[in-house]
Order: C-alpha cells, then structure tokens, then sequence
C-alpha cells in the first residue's frame, strides 16, 4: 500500500466513525430529554462529556472491554439496577456479553469475630464496623476487575451475610464485553481510577432507612442489633459513600421502578445496536 492510499483510508475511517460518534451523542441526548419529563426520571445527573465518552469508546475501543462502576449507600437501589440492566439487555444471558462483580461478595471473613461476641448486638457494641471500606477487601476485588478487562478469567468470593463466612471459592467470572460492578466502595479512592463510566445511586434517607431494615431481618439482624448497625451505616455513609456523588459520570435515581429501568436501558442498548 502507498503513504496516499494509507492517508486516505485513515481520512474516511476516522469520517466515518466521527459520523457515526455524533449519530450516537444525538440519539442518547434525545433518550435524555425524554426521560427528564418523567415524573420520576432515571437520570438525576449527567457530566458534561458522559454521552460523548461513551459514543467514543463504543465506536473507537470496539474489542475492549467497557467497565462500569456503581455505588451508593446501602439499601440504595444498586443491586436492583443492575439486575433489571441486565434483563432488559440481555434476555437469554449469552456469554461474553456481561459479567458481574460484586462488592458484597468480598467482606472479609469475620466469622470468629461474630462467634466470640456471641450475637451481632454484643459484637457491634465492641465497635465492630461491617459498613467501613476496610471490612471488604477491596484490593483483591480490583485485581480481579484488571484480570477480566485483560482478558482473564476469575474466581470471585462468596460471602454469607448470615454468618459472616468468606468462601474463596465463589462463582467463576469469565471476561466480558461490559462488566458491571455494584457496590459500597467501588468508587472510593484506589479503585475508581479503573472504571470506564462511573454511576452514583441517589435514594432519600428515610426510604434507605424502610428498605435497610427489611433486608436486616432477612440477614438475622433484629431488635438492637439492627439499630446499632444503622446508626454506624448513616455515619460511615458521610464519610465514605456520599462523596462519590461529586465525581460520578451519571446520578442514577434510586426510586424509580423497575419496569421503567428496564425500558429506558432497553431503549438506550438498542440505540447503540441499530446506529453501530
């Protein structure tokens, strides 16, 4: 091939793929403003540069992969998000299309701790914290995030709420197109910087505070016990949680339902579909 040949294929492709970036931005921008006239929207917040970022690396970075990280306080709404993001885009769960990486599922074990205290209410009240970054090894679970952006497969842990048990023998996450993690601390400092979009979950204190306490109960967490947790989960929240709010690419509303979560993402993955 000659250097005019080579400079002009270059010309055309890069025309062709900044034709196509601004297909995207228009039609994203367009889902948008749509969804601002709903009463309960789903996007409360957007950067400036989000649509643009994402319509680059889908139509730029085809072959890599697209790491998206959500957070927000606990009882939020994370895990639902991205549970119905996923049925409204995949509906027969093929591989290679998503994976999914927990936060919950690397607390550290502490289930001696829980034994020698004899109940949660006498363990939180030696100070014990499940609601610091500390308690959740957050090392480990960016290491396996780089292993699945390169290409590798991982074996995630597996924790037990109810008795405090880490099996580092969890489930096998293979490497994906997006992969999807949802958590406390996934965009705290030390572990954002290998996120692609960043995504905060905003819900109002008092329907975390109804929604924390029903799933309390189900995790054996009563009475006492289940006060004293909350009083350290709002605290702890100020301190490690809520700034991430600040530097998110999207604020993502926490009350909305599940059906319109499916609908909009739905709306917005088949978007990308028909325009690439």
């Amino acid at each position: 091939m000659t250097l005019d040949y080579l400079t002009s294929y270059d010309y055309y492709s890069n025309r062709r793929d900044m034709e196509v970036i601004s297909s995207i931005v228009d039609a994203l921008k367009k889902i948008l403003e749509e969804d601002k006239l709903q009463p309960q929207p789903l996007f409360l917040k957007t950067s400036d540069n989000l649509i643009l970022n994402i319509a680059r690396k889908v139509v730029q970075e085809k072959k890599k992969t697209f790491l998206i990280g959500i957070t927000g306080e606990s009882a939020s709404g994370k895990t639902v998000f991205v549970d119905n993001t996923i049925h409204a885009c995949v509906k027969d769960k093929k591989e290679g299309i998503y994976t999914v990486i927990r936060c919950d599922d690397y607390y550290k074990d502490t289930s001696k701790e829980l034994q020698e205290a004899g109940s949660y209410e006498a363990l939180f009240k030696t100070g014990f914290s499940f609601d610091t970054p500390d308690v959740i090894d957050l090392d480990l679970m960016k290491s396996h995030l780089i292993e699945l952006k390169n290409g590798n497969t991982i074996t995630s842990p597996k924790y037990d709420f109810v008795t405090c048990v880490s099996d580092p023998n969890g489930d096998i996450k293979k490497p994906a197109k997006v992969i999807l993690t949802e958590g406390l601390y996934v965009l705290n400092e030390g572990v954002r910087d290998v996120m692609d979009v960043k995504v905060y979950v905003y819900t109002p204190l008092e329907v975390i505070k109804e929604r924390w306490y029903k799933r309390a109960a189900l995790r054996g967490k009563t009475g006492a016990a289940a006060d004293l947790q909350f009083q350290d989960v709002n605290k702890t929240a100020q301190q490690y949680i809520r700034p991430a709010y600040q530097i998110s690419d999207a604020v993502i509303n926490g009350m909305v339902s599940q059906e319109y979560i499916q609908q909009i993402t739905d709306k917005i993955f088949k978007t990308l579909m028909e325009i690439v």
